[in-house]
């Protein structure tokens, strides 16, 4: 599973770092930053949870 994200969506809510801080980061400005390029199984529901709280919608996984 990989996450994908939209950074011109992103509004910086760092919603996804406090779901899932091994899978999301932020840059300087806040937006999202994908850190891995597979979630390991041990964080997918943390990846989950992450998409499910981004105000923006700007988070996805995809096989």
């Amino acid at each position: 599973m990989r996450a994908q994200a939209d950074r011109d969506v992103c509004i910086q809510a760092g919603n996804c770092v406090m779901a899932a801080d091994a899978v999301f980061d932020q840059d300087d400005d806040g937006v999202v930053v994908v850190l891995v390029d597979e979630i390991p199984d041990d964080q997918l529901e943390h990846a989950r949870e992450a998409v499910k709280l981004c105000p923006s919608q700007a988070l996805r996984l995809t096989d």
